[in-house]
């Protein structure tokens, strides 16, 4: 039985979360991967990440691009995304989606924040099915790099790590 969780994400959904849960994903969820988050923490080191008129705040982070083919996941422990997991949490967001395996310290950091790491399947024609809206949010000189927000509707995930623990250990 799945999880269903509905976006913005309140912090008792994520405590009631263990790794290996499988959840849906419903609601509005921003896309970011290498090329656009560290400008998104750069927007959050400068104080000016209201601008993007998303409150990050109960969020999830979705490690992909958005083309006309669809979405599927890129690698989440690629530097630049890896790297962006503890400040995101720290700044708000909730839910972290992407594949592989994370380090020690992302799994801590994600443990201090009440924020939480599923893996989705890189399964892109089914994510496309339950994509219904996209729009760009900020840095549209990306293009399919940029930051996107979408509206999903019962993503599929399992989540790989939550409260210290890792779904790879």
């Amino acid at each position: 039985m799945s999880i269903e969780i509905t976006t913005p994400i309140g912090e008792e959904i994520i405590e009631n979360l263990q790794v290996g849960d499988t959840v849906e994903i419903s609601g509005w969820i921003l896309c970011g991967r290498d090329a656009v988050l560290p400008k998104v923490l750069k927007m959050i080191e400068d104080g000016t990440v209201q601008t993007l008129g998303v409150d990050l705040r109960g969020q999830v982070i979705f490690h992909t691009a958005v083309s006309p083919a669809g979405v599927g996941p890129t690698s989440s422990n690629k530097l630049e995304i890896e790297s962006s997991i503890a400040p995101l949490s720290a700044a708000g967001v909730k839910l972290h989606l992407g594949k592989g395996q994370l380090h020690a310290e992302t799994i801590a950091a994600l443990d201090r924040s009440n924020a939480v790491y599923a893996v989705i399947p890189p399964v892109t024609a089914l994510l496309g099915a339950k994509t219904s809206e996209t729009r760009v949010v900020a840095f549209p000189e990306l293009g399919m790099e940029a930051l996107h927000l979408i509206k999903v509707d019962r993503y599929p995930a399992i989540i790989g790590a939550a409260h210290g623990r890792s779904i790879y250990d």
